[in-house]
């Protein structure tokens, strides 16, 4: 069975369990209720599980493992921050927020501030970081499906899109509860136990350090397919094979030397590299040199201002976390606030265990694939290493499986992006009828899809971390001070969404646009949740007192649901009804 085989019979299993195990959760899928929030019944092993599963996205399956090759430990902070961020979650907002009876964030915007205003920029933002948090999805199920089958990237994304259209269509939350419970399951299969043969086969090579200390150099006589076109630097003179395009000139496998700087090769062309040969790299990433990959704080990749990013990538991702609509969720389904707790504790548990795998990937793809730093696609290192590492048919196999797990990332993260799009949509710009859910599910997935048929080169990770800095500016400024704050009012609200939020999304745009990463400016573009999640506290904060009228009459009431035990007998749930935008 070829390598392609191999690949197409991993993605067809995952895509055809997803669609078997969500059409099973449909005869279960009825109401309204069932669609948005599984009639609040999910148990908290149950949900915890789904959590793992649409939490655990591109970015953490393929994207930690990219960065660590690239950047070293300074890149931990990624799978620390993913998690720690549900501590967060567990202490301030969890319970209140189950107890809100809300079935979207936009529902809780409303039902504390009483303001319709406020829950239509509540939905402009969920909608925003839905889409945002889409799109590396997206872009790595094409990068997968390329590499494991050789069919054009943009296949990978329309097939994650059908399937996840079809499951979430199909079913609604309910339906998806089921299929993200599996995928997790599927996806911490799918890197520990390949981990183990990489381990045994890293042994039986000698154990090469994996510290890092010096420069990535090529271990033998490596050729490089070059798929998609790129320029790289060379750092050192270095004689080559070259079998394509480069830089203008075509070659058949004429030897060249490549002097020092900047050099282009065409689409298809093959470079041929000798062994012990200073890996060059992609123009698009400056990856770290010698000890400065397992250095933090180092500056490593020659990033500037590294303190500045390194703390403003923490604060999006401990922050992020309670605003990214689709964990939020979640934890709507969960039957009363004690089950939501239990819930987040769970959770940290299997997150905790998941993230110790993609860290082994990337010191290991330090040694074993040091030639997706030319090309540019590091993400692509937990795809490859089985083959590189382990070999034949057993390589095969367990590249197999890894494909599987990836393709099942992408899945679940986008089913439950997807609910949380549509919901909004189907809430506040439809009518609110399953029907309208449905086609809510087609548009949330469409914009997403279409825009990453032209942003094939994005890093995974990169991207959701820039959807975590839009998440932390928004909502968790609006979650906790309307959760523990009585004074917050709804002018006060929205400036905040506006200023931290706003502000926010055109730094991120302005990043994902290409825009410099030089100097003070650069920094605070790529990082941007160090000044504009304390600019939205405090926007929301002063405005909110310069306005103490506008505090919402029954203020007291909600503050009450929010925080008295579920034993008391109060009226958990809003009016049923949902007023037109």
């Amino acid at each position: 069975m070829s390598d392609a085989a191999f690949g197409v019979s991993a993605v067809a299993s995952v895509t055809l369990l997803t669609v078997l195990i969500g059409s099973f959760a449909l005869r279960f899928s009825r109401t309204t209720s069932d669609f948005y929030v599984a009639s609040r019944s999910v148990s908290p092993l149950w949900n915890a599980s789904a959590i793992g599963g649409e939490y655990l996205s591109a970015a953490s399956f393929l994207g930690v493992a990219g960065l660590i090759l690239t950047y070293g430990v300074d890149m931990l902070w990624f799978p620390v921050g993913y998690t720690a961020g549900y501590l967060v979650l567990l202490v301030l907002v969890a319970a209140p927020l189950r107890r809100s009876g809300a079935y979207t964030l936009p529902d809780f915007a409303e039902a504390r501030l009483e303001s319709m205003v406020v829950r239509r920029i509540a939905s402009v933002m969920v909608v925003l970081i839905g889409w945002l948090y889409l799109l590396p999805q997206l872009v790595g199920a094409g990068l997968t499906l390329r590499l494991a089958t050789g069919v054009p990237g943009w296949l990978g994304g329309l097939l994650v899109a059908a399937v996840v259209v079809f499951s979430v269509a199909t079913g609604g939350m309910r339906s998806i509860t089921f299929v993200q419970a599996f995928q997790y399951w599927l996806k911490l299969t799918a890197l520990a136990v390949p981990v183990v043969f990489l381990a045994l086969a890293w042994r039986g090579d000698g154990s090469p350090s994996l510290d890092g200390t010096s420069a990535p150099t090529f271990r033998e006589r490596t050729t490089v397919n070059v798929s998609e076109g790129t320029t790289f630097l060379v750092t050192s003179p270095v004689r080559v094979r070259v079998t394509g395009v480069l830089d203008g000139q075509p070659y058949a496998g004429v030897g060249l030397r490549l002097a020092r700087g900047s050099h282009v090769a065409g689409r298809g062309a093959r470079l041929t590299f000798p062994a012990g040969t200073a890996v060059p790299h992609a123009e698009s990433i400056e990856p770290s040199a010698g000890g400065d990959w397992a250095t933090p704080l180092s500056g490593a990749g020659g990033r500037e201002h590294p303190l500045y990013s390194t703390y403003s990538l923490i604060l999006a991702l401990f922050f992020g976390t309670m605003g990214l609509p689709h964990v939020l969720v979640r934890f709507y389904t969960n039957p009363d606030g004690r089950a939501a707790r239990r819930t987040t504790l769970i959770v940290l548990a299997l997150l905790g265990g998941f993230y110790l795998f993609p860290t082994v990937y990337g010191a290991l793809a330090r040694l074993y694939t040091p030639d997706l730093l030319l090309t540019g696609r590091t993400d692509a290192a937990v795809l490859l290493l089985p083959q590189r590492l382990v070999g034949g048919l057993l390589g095969d196999l367990l590249g197999a499986l890894v494909t599987a797990g990836a393709f099942a990332a992408f899945l679940s993260t986008s089913s439950g992006l997807t609910v949380s799009v549509a919901g909004v949509l189907s809430q506040d710009v439809l009518r609110g009828t399953v029907r309208d859910f449905r086609l809510a599910a087609a548009l949330a997935v469409a914009v997403p899809f279409l825009i990453s048929l032209g942003a094939a080169s994005l890093a995974v990770a990169d991207v959701v971390g820039l959807a975590f800095a839009v998440a932390a500016s928004s909502f968790c400024p609006l979650l906790l001070l309307g959760i523990w704050w009585r004074r917050l009012t709804d002018v006060g609200a929205a400036a905040g969404l506006l200023a931290g939020g706003g502000l926010a999304t055109i730094a991120v745009s302005a990043t994902i646009a290409g825009a410099s990463r030089d100097g003070w400016l650069g920094a605070l573009l790529a990082q941007p949740a160090a000044w504009t999640v304390p600019l939205a506290f405090l926007v929301m904060i002063v405005v909110s007192m310069r306005t103490p009228g506008r505090v919402p009459p029954n203020v007291a009431r909600t503050m009450v649901r929010l925080h008295a035990p579920e034993a008391l007998p109060l009226r958990r749930d809003p009016p049923a009804h949902r007023r037109p935008v």
